[in-house]
């Protein structure tokens, strides 16, 4: 039995079920991918197993499909593969077990960006709202998002308008890791507008996933199906805006279905957009945040994260002007030249030449072939007494 064989094995299966086929995952569980493709094909399985495929089982496209996802370049990742996310979707079978309906795991996971998935979920916060979010809203999740960004949590969204998207760029916006997740195919192109924010976070060290085969159009049955997975492969959710029947307060009542952290943003009293995140913190559903700090120091009651998570001073507070501004020129995941860094600091390269060893020797820069670059894991540091 080779790795090929049960991923190959695991495309078709994702081809042949709707998610979140909860008799084909169990069954898979029992028997193992091959051979239960093998009975899935035949038909020689459970009725259940039976009922959720027998209308696309004949669909015999695993090679066509992980052809196209190569072709797009895109890879197919499997509990079988060491980046499996396993600890994180462990609370989805614990909740399977225990007969709740949106407690089903994915078969495998499509995958855009270079991004390891098991490193991308270790310390995850998803922030998810309102497709038709407020000023406030955006400028809120934007900034919670470029702050937990900076302290090397990963942001977890599901593309679409509004609030998701603010929480992408912001994420992006300071250079960290954030995690999409769609409720279609890896190539449909939807929603239209957010083409080059997907590119973006592909291209710039996050991940964009997604359980739908190629081909796959996206449907509103499938964004409810797919939040399942933005809440477990979170240590907690954030919820910035939400009307009282949303998508995002069915993430938030996943997570909370899950075990997970539920948080949520209070907003104006007459706030349509905001009733939704009101009525969570009054049922007790949620608890309410209101800065980076309060979701850092929630999370971190997880016991999941380590203390530095819970410390506010930055490491980069004791530099002055021009170390600074190199500083922010460097990235984490692309290494520069001291010339590309003078160029985009405005500092002069004899002094960034001086500076640069200085911030290594502080753990604030890295070198290796790329050139400069920030640390990989750059947290905040303890306030000293």
């Amino acid at each position: 039995m080779s790795l090929d064989e049960e991923r190959r094995a695991r495309a078709y299966l994702l081809r042949v079920a709707e998610p979140p086929a909860a008799a084909l995952v169990a069954f898979v569980s029992e028997r193992g991918p091959i051979a239960a493709a093998a009975a899935v094909r035949s038909g020689n399985c459970p009725q259940r197993v039976i009922d959720e495929t027998v209308a696309r089982r004949d669909q015999e496209r695993a090679e066509a499909d992980l052809e196209a996802g190569n072709g797009m370049g895109a890879r197919l990742i499997i509990p079988e593969d060491d980046e499996w996310p396993a600890w994180p979707l462990l609370c989805l079978e614990v909740a399977q077990q225990r007969g709740i309906q949106s407690g089903t795991a994915p078969l495998a996971l499509w995958a855009r960006g270079d991004a390891r998935l098991d490193e991308a979920a270790d310390g995850a916060v998803a922030i998810v709202g309102a497709r038709a979010a407020s000023v406030y809203g955006e400028q809120v999740a934007g900034e919670f998002a470029y702050g937990l960004a900076e302290r090397d949590l990963t942001i977890v969204s599901g593309a679409a308008y509004g609030i998701d998207g603010a929480a992408h760029r912001g994420a992006l916006a300071a250079k960290g890791v954030t995690v999409a997740l769609l409720g279609c195919s890896l190539e449909a192109g939807y929603p239209a507008g957010h083409v080059g924010l997907l590119n973006a976070i592909a291209e710039r060290g996050g991940l964009v996933l997604s359980e739908y085969p190629p081909g796959t159009p996206p449907a509103r049955h499938r964004f409810l199906v797919r939040n399942r997975l933005i809440a477990a492969l979170s240590e907690g959710t954030v919820v910035v805006e939400a009307g009282r029947r949303s998508g995002a307060r069915n993430t938030a009542t996943t997570a909370g279905a899950l075990g997970k952290i539920v948080m949520a943003v209070p907003g104006p009293i007459g706030s349509a957009t905001s009733a939704g995140c009101h009525e969570l913190i009054r049922n007790s559903a949620a608890t309410l945040v209101a800065s980076v700090d309060d979701v850092v120091e929630i999370v971190g009651k997880l016991g999941t994260d380590p203390p530095e998570r819970l410390q506010t001073r930055r490491p980069t507070d004791g530099l002055d002007g021009d170390a600074l501004r190199i500083h922010e020129a460097l990235e984490r995941r692309q290494g520069k030249s001291p010339e590309q860094i003078a160029a985009e600091s405005g500092v002069s390269l004899p002094r960034v030449r001086a500076v640069l060893p200085v911030l290594e020797m502080e753990g604030l820069a890295e070198r290796d072939e790329t050139g400069w670059h920030q640390p990989r894991k750059l947290r905040a540091t303890k306030e000293s007494a």
